[in-house]
Formats: structure tokens, C-alpha cells, sequence
């Protein structure tokens, strides 16, 4: 038996988005873009959020804070999290959300957000 999420409405997505963005800012993530993948066919998710941090400890710092942070107001749970040991690259996927924490010189290597360039795009101001 599959478990419904809880969260599969496309509002239910773009809160859960910006629920991620809050926690990620709380922890000094850097350059935080939200692509909404909603309108495009092929994309797995509703929404990709990726940030990036000064070092890994921050990395994995930041996708923790948006764990805790997502159960804590919402009881979802990630349905996977990938990257944690290394910390240069951490996935956590929350089905219709995906987080992407960068270390910043590996987000330069991949350059996701460009993989998605048909996405509509929202950047957030960095806060120090």
C-alpha cells in the first residue's frame, strides 16, 4: 500500500516552497532560487529549491534546519535524503518539493538551475 502525502495539492507545493526558503534562510543559506516546475511535463516535482553554503558543515546544516523545520510545522517527513556524508551536494525530497544544498564551488560544476531554464524562477535576497 502507498501512503498518500498529505502535501500533493500545487498550493500545498508552494507553501511547503517557501516554508523550505524560511528555514534555509535561517541558517544563512546563500543565492536561494525556487524553480517552479508545475507547468512543465517531464519534471518530477512541483518545485526545486536550491541554495548554497560557504562550507559542507553549513551544507548539511542547512538541509537539517529544513528537515526539522518541515515536520515541525507540517508532521511531513522527507521521503528521502541523499549527500549528507560528503556535504557538497545535499538532496532531500519531499515528493513534490526538492531541495538542492549546494557547497558553492560544486553548484558552480552543475549548474541546476540552468538544467531547468524553462522554469519560472524566484530568487531571494541573501541575508548576512
Amino acid at each position: 500500500m502507498i501512503k498518500e502525502n498529505v502535501l500533493t495539492t500545487s498550493s500545498a507545493s508552494s507553501m511547503l516552497s517557501e516554508l523550505i526558503v524560511g528555514a534555509i534562510q535561517d541558517k544563512k543559506g546563500k543565492k536561494i532560487v525556487q524553480l517552479d516546475l508545475r507547468n512543465i511535463e517531464e519534471a518530477s516535482a512541483d518545485y526545486f529549491v536550491v541554495c548554497e553554503a560557504n562550507n559542507p558543515v553549513q551544507v548539511r546544516a542547512i538541509a537539517e534546519n529544513v528537515i526539522r523545520e518541515v515536520k515541525e510545522q507540517t508532521g511531513e517527513i522527507a521521503i528521502g535524503k541523499e549527500g549528507t556524508t560528503v556535504g557538497e551536494w545535499v538532496l532531500v525530497d519531499f515528493f513534490n518539493v526538492v531541495v538542492h544544498v549546494f557547497y558553492e564551488p560544486i553548484r558552480q560544476v552543475y549548474l541546476l538551475e540552468d538544467l531547468w531554464g524553462d522554469a519560472k524562477r524566484k530568487e531571494y535576497e541573501d541575508f548576512e
